[in-house]
C-alpha cells in the first residue's frame, strides 16, 4: 500500500469537512416543510373578541312622553296661503321686518306653494315633566324625511330672545322618537340682537344658537327632546321638550317654525341675518321689496304665553284681545277671512292677522 503523505490526509479532510457542513441545516433558514395541523388552525384562527374594536352602548331611555295632556295652555292659528296663487289672493302675517314670515313659496316667482310648509295652526300643552308643542301644515304628506324640518322656538326668559331651538326632520311614524331631534341653546344670548324679533340697524354678527346640547339621544339627558307625527292627526307634528332639561321654566313663550336649509341653528333671527332688500316680501303691496327672494320657503308663527297673561307688549307675541271677558267664538265656528283664532284661559278670539303696521318704509338711498 501507497503511504498517505501529509498533502493527501488535508485534502481528504477537506472533503470530508465540506460535505458534514452540506447535509446541516442551516441557522436562519426558513424550513420547506408543510406547517403541522395545529400550526395551521394557530394561523386561520380569527382574533379573539378582546382584540375586537368595543361596540358603542346602546341609548337607554328612562323617561319617554306619553299622550299630550287634553287640556292646552295656548291655541294659535296661523295663515293658511293655499289659496293664494289660485284665487291671486294678497298674502297675510308676513312682515319681515317683525320677524313674522308667511313664505312656503319658491323665491322670486313665487309661482310653487308647498304645503308642507305652510303652517295652519300651533298649540302647547304641558305637564309636570313636559312641554309639549303641535305644529299643524296645511298638507304634511307631501314632505320627504330629510328635506323639511320643524321646530318649536323657547323664550324662557320673556325678553324676546329665543333661549332654545327643538328641530326634527319629518317624523316616520306615530311613536315618540328621538331620531333627527337636535336642541339648540343660545348660551351667549346674541339671539335677536339689541331689538329682539325686530330687525337690527345695524345687522347683528352673531352665531344664533350656536351651542349643541342634544342630538339623537346624546347629550347630558337622553331623555331630552322627542318628536312624532300625531296619532290623531296626520298633518300635525308633535314635539316634546323635557322640563329639567331647559331649566324647568314656569312662564314661557312658545311659537312653531317650517321651512327647508334656510331653517338653520346658526342664523337665527333671520331678519338680522339679512336684509329686506336681500330677503324680499310676500306681500305685493311693498312694491320695494316684493317678491320674496332670499328668505323662501319658510313659515313661523307668533309667540304663545304659557304660564303668564300677556300684555301685548312682549316682543313676538301674538296679539292679545283687550278684555278676556269678550265673548268667546261658538264651537265650530270658524273665523272670518282677514283674522285667525287665538285662545286664552279656555276663550278663544278671532284676532287680525296684521296687527302691525300694513306698510314698511321705503328703504333709504
Amino acid at each position: 500500500m501507497k503511504k498517505l503523505t501529509p498533502r493527501i490526509i488535508m485534502a481528504i479532510s477537506f472533503l470530508v469537512i465540506a460535505a458534514l457542513a452540506c447535509g446541516a441545516p442551516a441557522g436562519d433558514e426558513v424550513s420547506t416543510e408543510a406547517p403541522t395541523e395545529a400550526a395551521t388552525e394557530a394561523a386561520t384562527e380569527a382574533p379573539t373578541e378582546a382584540s375586537a374594536p368595543p361596540a358603542e352602548p346602546d341609548i337607554e331611555h328612562t323617561t319617554i312622553p306619553v299622550s299630550l295632556p287634553e287640556d292646552q295652555n295656548g291655541q294659535a292659528a296661523d295663515f293658511d296661503s293655499s289659496n293664494v296663487l289660485e284665487n291671486n289672493s294678497l298674502i297675510g302675517g308676513d312682515r319681515f321686518t317683525f320677524g313674522r314670515f308667511e313664505r312656503p313659496f319658491n323665491a322670486n316667482t313665487m309661482d310653487m306653494y308647498f304645503p308642507q310648509l305652510d303652517i295652519v295652526n300651533t298649540q302647547v300643552h304641558q305637564d309636570d315633566t313636559w312641554i309639549y308643542g303641535s305644529v299643524t301644515l296645511k298638507e304634511l304628506q307631501e314632505a320627504s324625511s330629510s328635506d323639511e324640518k320643524y321646530a318649536i322656538e323657547l323664550d324662557v326668559t320673556l325678553d324676546g330672545k329665543g333661549d332654545w331651538l327643538v328641530i326634527a326632520n319629518k317624523p316616520e311614524s306615530t311613536d315618540w322618537t328621538v331620531k333627527t331631534v337636535r336642541v339648540y341653546n343660545d348660551a351667549n344670548k346674541d339671539v335677536g340682537g339689541e331689538m329682539p324679533t325686530l330687525t337690527d340697524d345695524p345687522a347683528v354678527t352673531g352665531d344664533g344658537f350656536e351651542t349643541l346640547v342634544f342630538e339623537e339621544g346624546v347629550g347630558d339627558d337622553p331623555d331630552t327632546a322627542w318628536v312624532r307625527l300625531s296619532p290623531n292627526d296626520s298633518n300635525t307634528i308633535e314635539f316634546s321638550v323635557k322640563k329639567s332639561a331647559i331649566g324647568n321654566p314656569t312662564q314661557f313663550m312658545i311659537n312653531m317654525w317650517a321651512g327647508t336649509s334656510l331653517l338653520d341653528a346658526g342664523i337665527f333671527d333671520m331678519n338680522d341675518k339679512f336684509t329686506h332688500e336681500e330677503a324680499g316680501a310676500a306681500d305685493a303691496g311693498l312694491e320695494y321689496f316684493y317678491p320674496i327672494k332670499a328668505v323662501s320657503e319658510v313659515d313661523n308663527s307668533c309667540r304663545m304665553a304659557v304660564g303668564f297673561q300677556p300684555n301685548g307688549s312682549e316682543p313676538g307675541i301674538c296679539p292679545v284681545p283687550q278684555s278676556v271677558q269678550s265673548a268667546p267664538v261658538p264651537p265650530g265656528t270658524s273665523c272670518p277671512v282677514g283674522t285667525y283664532l287665538i285662545c286664552l284661559n279656555g276663550n278663544c278670539f278671532c284676532m287680525p292677522l296684521i296687527f302691525i303696521p300694513p306698510t314698511d318704509p321705503p328703504p333709504v338711498p
